[in-house]
């Protein structure tokens, strides 16, 4: 027997007035019957990968709540609705491989928030989907929110996104003492190769013994090409300098100066991002998102272009997995 895809929209869940409904509309509790292990999972996966390629492309998210499932068999659903899995590359935040190109959630302490984010909307490449598994859930919080990417430019005030209108400019500092090396980020020991890579996706570089700097511009914009939406989609007020403890920030001014933080973010012409700014995105990220608690086994899948996610404090074991397609 095969399992009708049904997907119903979960209940409690209240938008914020300007969010256009993409919200309450992009969360879906599925609970599949008929696969009760792992390759049935899979089956199934494979039986509704078109349909649920065709929801992902409108509604933003998907949340896939009662399959069995475990690391191999994640790997098989992703390829089912998405193909072949992408690597982790020009990597911003800590991560290791579990098998092939599935990848821990971002290690960072378990007592941080993640700020909500596009994946990878700071470089030249990207995924278009991104699949959460819940290998292991928290004991407290930990939950990895979304928001609707199209209802946060809808709530930032017009004049904050006109002075995006030009993009994001972008600054980073690799050292192997402090943040990711050049070498972890970009996944080679080799100068020339990152040379080639910087070249290629318009990165300016210069080298400062074994310290590479790198600026590089992106757009604070993306018109989604299923639906012909525009979206908000940058990491600016991620790579800010001001999500730093204030006294880690004080301490690494001090030591390194303004260009050579690990990552910082400016507006296009290089001028600083107002403050005022930033509190308008974070608060429209914060009135377009929702959070759903993890159960175990749960695979979320997330249209890259239409949703951000992030992740809040926990307690616990978590352990959250990630796949990119």
């Amino acid at each position: 027997m095969t399992a009708t895809l049904t997907l119903e929209p979960l209940g409690g869940i209240t938008p914020h007035p300007r969010a256009n409904d993409h919200t309450a509309g992009a969360t879906y509790d599925l609970r599949p019957t008929a696969a009760r292990n792992p390759g049935g999972a899979v089956d199934w996966a494979r039986t509704h990968g078109a349909a649920l390629r065709d929801r992902l492309r409108t509604d933003g998210m998907i949340l896939l709540r009662g399959l069995p499932v475990d690391i191999a068999a994640f790997d098989d659903v992703v390829r089912a609705v998405g193909g072949e899995l992408l690597p982790y590359t020009e990597r911003s935040t800590p991560r290791s491989a579990v098998k092939g190109n599935i990848y821990t959630s971002t290690e960072y302490p378990s007592d941080q928030s993640i700020p909500l984010h596009n994946e990878s909307s700071y470089a030249a490449a990207w995924p278009t989907t991104v699949y959460f598994f819940c290998h292991t859930a928290p004991g407290t919080g930990g939950a990895t929110p979304v928001a609707d990417s199209r209802a946060v430019l809808d709530l930032i005030p017009q004049a904050v996104r006109a002075r995006f209108a030009d993009g994001v400019l972008y600054t980073r500092t690799f050292r192997a003492e402090m943040g990711l090396s050049w070498q972890e980020a970009y996944q080679t020991d080799d100068r020339a190769a990152v040379e080639r890579h910087c070249r290629a996706h318009g990165h300016a570089y210069s080298w400062d013994g074994d310290v590479l700097h790198t600026r590089h511009h992106r757009p604070a914009t993306l018109t989604d090409p299923a639906t012909g939406t525009e979206v908000w989609f940058n990491q600016g007020h991620l790579f800010h300098i001001s999500n730093l403890e204030p006294d880690l920030r004080d301490v690494l001014v001090e030591t390194y100066g303004d260009h050579g933080l690990p990552r910082n973010a400016h507006l296009a012409n290089g001028s600083p991002i107002p403050d005022d700014d930033l509190t308008a995105i974070r608060s429209a990220y914060a009135d377009a998102s929702l959070a759903l608690p993890w159960q175990q086994g749960d695979i979320m899948l997330v249209n890259n272009h239409l949703m951000a996610h992030g992740r809040e404090p926990f307690t616990g074991d978590r352990r959250i997995l990630v796949a990119m397609t």
